[in-house]
């Protein structure tokens, strides 16, 4: 959220770079909480650079098959910014990004990975 400067009564809005750097800790320690988690990115703004004054940060959770993504809950509290997050499971981003529709470009060409867990191997 904006921050008031010690000086003056001005509120000042987090950086771009700020935000991406807090959205990169805020994934690794969701990832290190929650072993379902497989990716989690952030598009639209601050993904493209047009971040500005006012701006949130547009985020998308990808969980493993076994997650509901329905029920997922993710606090977002820590973030600098408020938060738009959309949770899916693997095949439903896959079936999302299958729509080839305006939504489903902007997903596959913005998004930047914050966290992409490793790939597991077979036991």
């Amino acid at each position: 959220m904006p921050v008031r400067s010690l000086t003056t009564s001005i509120l000042r809005w987090p950086s771009r770079e700020a935000v991406q750097a807090a959205v990169v800790r805020w994934a690794q320690d969701a990832a290190n909480r929650d072993r379902s988690i497989r990716r989690i990115g952030y598009f639209g703004s601050c993904a493209r650079g047009d971040w500005g004054v006012g701006s949130d940060i547009d985020m998308v959770l990808i969980l493993d098959e076994a997650a509901t993504a329905a029920e997922a809950r993710f606090d977002t509290a820590e973030l600098p910014v408020a938060a738009d997050v959309m949770v899916f499971t693997e095949s439903e981003w896959q079936a999302r990004l299958l729509r080839r529709d305006r939504f489903a470009r902007v997903l596959q060409s913005e998004t930047v990975w914050a966290f992409v867990a490793p790939p597991r191997t077979a036991a």
